[in-house]
């Protein structure tokens, strides 16, 4: 099993802005959590609205707490709303069920953590972040 160390996180968070830059994106907030939903590392691009970091990490909490991507919990959203509600009610608000939450994984398939991009759409946010996973080396889970 690997690890999420500080190094990957500022990495993850550098590859994912330079993936925003190449597609022109608003500016964008990226948080990376360990797998025990702990900030590693957290950057917010000049002009990023307020509430970003909450956000961001919001994302990346929800794909924490299902065991995939926020993709999916955004198709449970829809499906299931009492589900969703009630898991978002569970963790005091904390979750933010729209793609651009993507857990990061080892070659074994053992979740290392996650990573949070808010700014743009939900599916650029998620590009950014599965652009940063991979530049590392990890698998992205997107749900």
């Amino acid at each position: 099993m690997g690890k999420l160390t500080l190094v990957n996180a500022q990495n993850i968070i550098s590859s994912a802005l330079e993936k925003a830059e190449q597609l022109e994106l608003k500016p964008l907030t990226v948080a990376v959590l360990d797998a025990g939903g702990h900030t590693i590392a957290l950057a917010r691009q000049d002009g990023s609205s307020i509430l970003r970091p909450q956000i961001a990490t919001g994302k990346a909490i929800g794909a924490l707490s299902v065991g995939t991507g926020t993709r999916w919990l955004q198709a449970n959203a829809e499906t299931r709303p009492h589900f969703v509600q009630a898991l978002n009610g569970a963790s005091g608000g904390a979750i933010i069920p729209v793609p651009g939450g993507v857990l990061v994984r080892d070659a074994d398939g053992e979740t290392l953590g996650a990573v949070g991009v808010t700014g743009d759409t939900s599916d650029n946010d998620e590009a950014a972040a599965v652009a940063g996973i991979e530049a590392i080396g990890f698998t992205a889970d997107c749900g």
